[in-house]
């Protein structure tokens, strides 16, 4: 790979603090750099960077290359792809990392066109080739039915976007040391050929789905929005979030947030309970990291049951309330 040498990877941060699909960076990126003995850096974007520049290296990045200007106030992907080729050309890493994020699904094909390199998005492993040191990269393919690894033999850098949820985030170590880099990169707002009209913030109440440790799930077997409130009060009782498959979605009723699968959010809480939910491998990529999944069904040849850690057979109308009213009775 020539000159080429080193982990790069790209940062987001929300009011300053680093997401946790970084934080899932990170641990995938420092274990990658220690396989490969090369080291591991990192490139934030924005404005008003110093603490979150701390964060990562305490995440474990060895540099941290800054771009801070009040022009990034704002994430503009036409501004990001071109400060990216050229934090590429100077430092040539051999291995980017993005998160499969809306800035991430953006910029990393586009940096990769650029670059004259290949991309990989939507992984959901990545190892390196003990014989060759080229990136090995798993990622779903015939709509989640099976797993193919894709190799990059010979172009670089490798360009690769990783799926939230399926890398344990990496947990911060204050004494860690790392260098922090200024860029200085001549732009303007001329090159941006995109703008930003409005933003919503969607009110969350409650638990997020995204960090629950509990999620209590229903598919088209729910029936309607009634049968929502039966799994948001099961939900409540185990101190978890409720989500859905696609048809309770696409039907209203229940909001599009809160899908769960492959066009939605990908989990990995201790505990899934799939109510409803036919096993689809569509929905199955979205919770297959679960710890347990349980899964309540009154077709007994659902493919949910293949899936599940525990299942019972049985209308959900009948086992969840009697389900709620035994768990109530439990000691806290």
């Amino acid at each position: 790979m020539g000159a080429y040498r080193g982990l790069l990877v790209y940062g987001e941060f929300i009011d300053g603090k680093v997401t946790t699909i970084t934080r899932e960076l990170m641990n995938a990126g420092r274990r990658l750099s220690d396989e490969l003995n090369q080291p591991l850096s990192t490139v934030l974007i924005g404005k008003h960077l110093q603490e979150a520049a701390g964060e990562v290296i305490a995440l474990g990045a060895q540099k941290v290359y800054l771009v801070d200007d009040p022009l990034f106030a704002e994430s503009h992907p036409d501004l990001h792809v071109a400060i990216l080729i050229e934090v590429c050309q100077r430092i040539t890493p051999s291995i980017i990392l993005f998160g499969n994020t809306e800035m991430g699904r953006d910029v990393a094909p586009r940096l990769a066109a650029r670059l004259r390199t290949t991309v990989t998005t939507d992984c959901v492993d990545l190892a390196i080739d003990p014989e060759t040191e080229r990136l090995l990269q798993s990622k779903p393919v015939y709509g989640g039915n099976a797993i193919a690894v894709w190799v990059s033999e010979s172009h670089v850098p490798q360009v690769v976007t990783l799926r939230p949820k399926v890398v344990t985030p990496a947990d911060p170590d204050t004494s860690r040391k790392g260098e922090i880099a200024s860029f200085d990169i001549t732009l303007d707002e001329s090159m941006i050929r995109t703008k930003r009209t409005e933003t919503v913030k969607e009110e969350v109440k409650g638990l997020k789905l995204e960090d629950a440790k509990v999620v209590v799930a229903g598919g088209g077997g729910i029936g309607g929005s009634d049968g929502f409130k039966i799994l948001d009060e099961l939900a409540k009782v185990l101190g978890g979030a409720i989500g859905a498959s696609r048809v309770p979605c696409d039907e209203g009723w229940i909001p599009g947030n809160l899908l769960i699968g492959q066009t939605g959010q990908v989990l990995n809480p201790d505990l899934y309970v799939a109510v409803g939910i036919s096993g689809a491998p569509q929905h199955m990529s979205g919770c297959s990291s679960s710890k347990y999944l349980i899964a309540i069904n009154r077709d007994p040849d659902a493919h949910i049951f293949k899936e599940a850690d525990f299942g019972v057979v049985g209308d959900y109308a009948d086992v969840i309330p009697a389900l709620i009213e035994k768990l109530k009775t439990l000691p806290k």
